[in-house]
């Protein structure tokens, strides 16, 4: 799994780019997930999203995901679960001062955030992890927060980036 993940954060612009689509295909079908109700959908979507994520990013499920800003490197893997870049004890080949045996995900998130197409957001400061999103989907947090910002009317119920 580990070398998928680097593969992935080799891989950020097209991961991005595949995002993006995806984002729109999700966006678009507010209406269903309106009908059958989120909290019906939750489950088969956060699924869904767990397989995918965990084999692409080893993803953790925190409910908030920031790959987008942090080049496609899943900050919850981190040991110390920093979401705001590294601790003191990277090493000095880039690895981790917890598991040696891994690269610090705040070098890779910065390498991979130099592959993608925009600024990636990566020097952003992230708000604290709310521990109520755990295992919850991104996905459609992300669909249900754009519409409740009025992002569909404004977009015109698609991507719009």
């Amino acid at each position: 799994m580990y070398a998928l993940r680097q593969w992935s954060v080799r891989n950020a612009r097209v991961l991005e780019w595949l995002y993006e689509y995806f984002e729109g295909f999700m966006i678009a079908l507010d209406p269903l997930w309106l009908l059958i109700g989120y909290d019906r959908i939750e489950g088969p979507i956060c699924a869904m999203e767990r397989q995918v994520k965990a084999a692409l990013f080893d993803c953790q499920m925190c409910g908030h995901c920031v790959l987008s800003q942090t080049g496609m490197s899943c900050p919850m893997n981190c040991p110390k679960e920093l979401r705001n870049g590294p601790c003191g004890g990277v090493r000095e080949n880039g690895f981790c001062e917890v598991k040696p045996q891994m690269r610090c995900v705040w070098v890779d998130a910065w390498e991979g955030s130099v592959r993608m197409r925009n600024d990636s957001g990566i020097q952003c400061v992230q708000p604290p992890l709310a521990q109520g999103l755990r295992g919850r989907s991104a996905w459609l947090r992300e669909v249900r927060e754009k519409r409740d910002l009025g992002f569909f009317a404004k977009a015109g119920q698609h991507g719009g980036n």
